[in-house]
């Protein structure tokens, strides 16, 4: 895990990123990123919103002021200097805001799919670790005791000749809204992805506590992976670094097994 200036701040429509980690998509943005302390990013759909530079911030779309959410992460941008001071330490949760009006614009009634499946809505952390890298060489984020963790258990296996790899950590609410508006534009049914996705707000990966896991030349989140000397290793000593697989066969909520997806329960 990085030190703590490679924190993730986080607010309800908009990530703060610090400085040189993302990748610019015009010339424009390139200079801005390569100058930037933090950028801020959409969460929706990932886009560039704001470059905090050593002068002021740079506005990277039009009438800035406007986006949603964007007072909290100008206060969060001013509190920056007091989250590197608190480093990982100090870490809450936002707030669950108008999620169940998003889940109703989607035909999916809250209290019903509680009831159905046993679980709950999750909060998302205010910051996040940097806890390297995932298959995709993409930063992974995660709560910063799973980003612990999660650092202590691939070195374990590292010792033991096997090679885990991370494939997703983090996942806000918006990503996830945005993965069932797009299976729902091809034509698939809601009962249908819900066997396969839990619904926006109950996914263990908004936490940052869960992440899927692989192995080199295996596909990423298939069953296969249960044949693996890794899931064996996993079998045996994930619990003893906090971690357990939540989606077993024939688990209660209904959801399909995926033997690739560990949580993490700080002690």
């Amino acid at each position: 895990m990085r030190g703590p200036g490679h924190v993730l701040i986080n607010t309800p429509d908009i990530e703060l990123w610090p400085g040189g980690l993302l990748r610019a998509r015009s010339n424009a943005d390139a200079r801005a990123l390569a100058r930037a302390r933090h950028v801020l990013r959409r969460k929706r759909d990932g886009r560039f919103l704001a470059a905090d530079l050593p002068e002021g911030v740079l506005p990277l779309v039009h009438r800035l002021m406007r986006e949603d959410g964007i007072d909290a992460a100008l206060d969060a941008l001013e509190r920056s200097v007091e989250y590197r001071r608190e480093g990982l330490v100090r870490v809450a949760e936002l707030p669950l805001g108008r999620l169940e009006e998003r889940l109703d614009a989607l035909g999916l009634d809250a209290h019903g799919y509680e009831a159905r499946t046993g679980l709950a809505l999750i909060a998302e952390p205010d910051r996040l670790a940097l806890a390297g890298f995932d298959r995709y060489r993409r930063p992974l984020w995660l709560h910063p005791a799973a980003a612990r963790a999660w650092t202590h258990l691939r070195d374990a296996a590292r010792r033991d000749g096997l090679v885990l790899e991370a494939i997703s950590g983090y996942r806000s609410h918006d990503y996830q809204l945005g993965i069932f508006e797009r299976k729902l534009a091809r034509g698939l049914r809601i009962d249908d992805i819900l066997t396969v996705n839990a619904a926006p707000g109950y996914s263990e990966h908004h936490s940052g506590l869960a992440l899927d896991i692989g192995a080199p030349g295996e596909p990423p989140a298939e069953e296969s992976f249960e044949l693996t000397p890794a899931f064996a290793w996993l079998r045996e000593r994930a619990g003893g670094y906090g971690f357990a697989m939540s989606y077993p066969r024939d688990n209660p909520h209904g959801i399909v097994y995926e033997p690739w997806h560990w949580r993490h329960s700080p002690a």
